[in-house]
């Protein structure tokens, strides 16, 4: 009977032993169980982030190729008005100064060749370039009606082919290449030895094609002072920096103007009334 007891409390044990061990393996087989769906967690967290990552690149980049595409498609409009501009700029050579024009059709193109997203900004630019091909157009349409609008007969009687082609050298000098010349007496009834018509044109005076050649000089650096003071008349005389730095005097403007082209006169200017009458002579009014 004792050896029957042993032997079950001796299988007992055994048996308790083995599900001890049994639940020990279990629960090293349920940690490491958990440990590897933690690390599948976390690669799936990393892969789920990547794939968002790439999807917004994705995304991205079709939305680049689209605006791309769109700034592209209008593109063509804006070349063909710069060509047109371009043609119409080498048609003004020697008529009218295309200085200013073609310094902002420049920095326009700057503009375009560096967008990339917004086509708006392209059709603006090539609204831009459109109103400056206009602009000229108009400028070369006046400077024609000026030399149509001249005195009748030859550009010249008294002075002669020499005094003309004098006083002719020196308007060209001082930036008048452009400008219509006529030899006139009417000029203050005589009394002046030049004028300049709101037409477009000048008019001189026989006698000063004998001048020297600085004063002959300032005097259509003068005159041609005006010409550019027409093209903005109406700003500029309601300008009160003009009333009050100039008395409204475009007399006074004129030989300012004149100086700031280097050819001064017996009147001198400050270096403020200098600045502001340089803006007229590229269309600008302080």
């Amino acid at each position: 009977m004792r050896r029957v007891l042993a032997v079950t409390l001796s299988a007992a044990v055994l048996f308790g032993a083995a599900v001890v061990a049994r639940a020990d393996a279990l629960d090293r087989e349920r940690a490491e169980a958990l440990a590897e769906l933690s690390v599948l967690a976390d690669r799936s967290y990393d892969a789920a982030q990547r794939t968002d990552h790439l999807s917004g690149n994705v995304a991205q980049a079709e939305q680049d190729a689209e605006d791309r595409a769109a700034v592209l498609a209008v593109r063509p409009a804006f070349l063909e008005e710069l060509s047109t501009l371009a043609a119409v700029l080498r048609g003004a050579d020697g008529k009218v100064d295309t200085a200013t024009h073609l310094a902002a059709a420049r920095s326009v193109q700057e503009t375009v060749h560096a967008e990339r997203h917004d086509p708006g900004i392209v059709v603006a630019a090539t609204a831009t370039v459109e109103a400056l091909t206009q602009k000229v157009g108009t400028e070369v349409a006046g400077w024609q009606a000026a030399q149509n609008a001249g005195p009748g007969g030859t550009a010249w009687t008294s002075s002669g082919p020499d005094g003309y082609a004098r006083v002719r050298a020196a308007l060209d000098r001082v930036g008048g290449g452009g400008v219509g010349l006529y030899e006139s007496s009417s000029c203050a009834g005589g009394t002046a030895p030049a004028c300049a018509n709101s037409n477009g044109y000048i008019k001189y005076r026989a006698d000063i094609a004998r001048w020297s050649d600085g004063r002959l000089n300032w005097a259509m650096a003068h005159e041609l002072a005006h010409i550019y003071q027409f093209r903005v008349w109406g700003t500029l005389t309601s300008s009160s920096t003009y009333a009050a730095m100039f008395g409204g005097d475009p007399e006074f403007l004129a030989n300012c103007m004149a100086v700031v082209r280097g050819f001064p006169g017996s009147v001198g200017c400050s270096a403020e009334q200098q600045t502001w009458a340089s803006g007229i002579w590229v269309g600008v009014v302080g």
